[in-house]
């Protein structure tokens, strides 16, 4: 690790229940202060279905089960990420940056949990751990959530906006001098439950929401949610899905299908609602990039914005490649937690790190 190169591994496992994303990345910082890198290695390791099974129902758990499971969580993502640096020959790792996987989000409460960030991580893996990123600033006050601007302002600052589709969509953008971001609404979380329904692990390319036909009365209802009325700083969890989205829905004696495509058309006005301009550049990334149906009809929303989808890196790795840079970050102890975005009490250098030598 030098003051302007490091060699690092980001981690990330989402709400929509992919799997584990893992990315090395090298950044580098130049003579003029700016932020660069490159995605090396990449690689997504699918979540069994009894880990998927788990990891849906934690939400319930109680506190003696969230303790087991985090520590077998631990375990599993120590022997991923283990199997990704024998796998791929990785020397010289300044540090794995984990996000782990959030099971509990209740920021009102002031508590969030991910497992995966035990503290034997690192001895399992035999490297420095940076990880835990969203306890501290949700502590501070904070949402402890989207942690993502501070990357998009440092790496993708020739964006106007930054918005991901994941399980949850989520815009970052400058106002004023600061980086403001919140989350916009449900996607696969949504999408991908009622693609199980069908027997399948999503809808490729959004052709089955596509199939389906628009219920103005549900669109309507689901528009007139009162997040959607709330000023940022804010953020959603699972526990919204499952307490508020999904009763909508299923009030509903409607088609799936039908219901897909209600919802893919409410992601997207709600997308263009979120918009304080509608003429700018826009990066879209995230695995809603892929639903073709979704960015169809953002860009019929759209007409005067520029959609931007970049390579396939990109799209399914920029989340491991934040938390890699809020890791170093951390190391570096600077800022990585904005308090424009989360609304905590002040900006800080969030992140737990084990490992490091003394």
């Amino acid at each position: 690790m030098k003051e302007n190169y490091y060699n690092v591994i980001g981690v990330m496992s989402g709400t929509s229940l992919d799997g584990v994303d893992l990315a090395h990345i090298e950044f580098r910082i130049t003579t003029s202060g700016k932020w660069e890198f490159e995605i090396l290695e990449t690689e997504t390791i699918p979540y069994e279905n009894s880990w998927i099974q788990q990891l849906k129902e934690a939400v319930h758990y109680t506190p003696l089960q969230l303790a087991s499971l985090n520590e077998n969580y631990t375990q599993l993502l120590a022997k991923i990420i283990v199997s990704f640096i024998e796998k791929h020959q990785l020397k010289n790792i300044d540090a794995v940056c984990s996000h782990g996987h959030t099971v509990q989000h209740q920021p009102q409460n002031q508590y969030t949990l991910q497992i995966g960030n035990l503290p034997q991580i690192a001895t399992l893996t035999k490297q420095k751990v940076v990880c835990d990123f969203r306890v501290q600033d949700v502590l501070l006050g904070g949402q402890g959530a989207p942690l993502v601007p501070i990357g998009d302002r440092l790496l993708f600052s020739d964006y106007d906006y930054c918005i991901n589709l994941g399980g949850f969509s989520n815009i970052s953008l400058e106002s004023q001098g600061n980086r403001i971001a919140f989350d916009i609404s449900a996607v696969n979380t949504v999408l991908n439950y009622y693609a199980n329904q069908l027997g399948l692990n999503y809808d490729n390319k959004g052709e089955i929401s596509k199939s389906g036909q628009l219920n103005k009365t549900l669109f309507e209802q689901l528009n007139t949610l009162p997040y959607y009325q709330q000023s940022f700083p804010k953020s959603l969890g699972i526990e919204y899905v499952n307490e508020t989205l999904l009763p909508i829905l299923e009030s509903y004696p409607i088609p799936t299908a039908d219901k897909m495509h209600t919802f893919t058309q409410h992601i997207a006005y709600q997308t263009k609602k979120a918009l304080p301009d509608l003429t700018k550049k826009i990066l879209i990334t995230g695995g809603g990039a892929y639903n073709t149906f979704l960015i169809d009809s953002l860009k019929l929303l759209l007409p005067e914005s520029q959609i931007v989808i970049p390579n396939s890196k990109i799209i399914e790795f920029k989340e491991a490649l934040i938390f890699a840079l809020l890791g170093v970050l951390r190391l570096r102890n600077e800022i990585n937690c904005l308090k424009s975005v989360t609304g905590a009490s002040k900006d800080h250098s969030s992140g737990t790190i084990f490992g490091q030598k003394s």
